[in-house]
């Protein structure tokens, strides 16, 4: 499953580690199953805040707020030409920003 999101990954991050998209799909688990939970709105307020709460606070173990935002932020900027924000690549790119790919790996 991990290699279906990889090409979608490397659009926006060409030398992404295929070890960290498998991560992160096997920690998506089954909300990669229904196509509403495996996007990212970033025009729901809501749903930033759960990325922010439940993968960069608890996962990544991130505590900067004004950091997370700004990752956030940035990765919104870099999608906003792609209707469809795939969860798991979001989430790759919110790491790299955060600097958190490592931890993953």
């Amino acid at each position: 499953m991990a290699q279906d999101y990889a090409a979608d990954v490397k659009k926006y991050a060409p030398n992404a580690s295929d070890a960290v998209i498998s991560k992160i799909v096997k920690h998506l688990g089954i909300a990669l199953r229904n196509r509403d939970s495996s996007l990212v709105s970033c025009s729901d307020p809501d749903e930033l805040k759960r990325v922010k709460d439940g993968w960069c606070t608890k996962k990544l173990a991130v505590a900067d707020g004004a950091a997370i935002d700004a990752a956030l932020k940035a990765v919104c900027e870099q999608m906003k030409g792609d209707k469809t924000k795939a969860r798991v690549t979001f989430y790759y790119l919110v790491a790299d920003k955060l600097g958190k790919l490592s931890a993953l790996a």
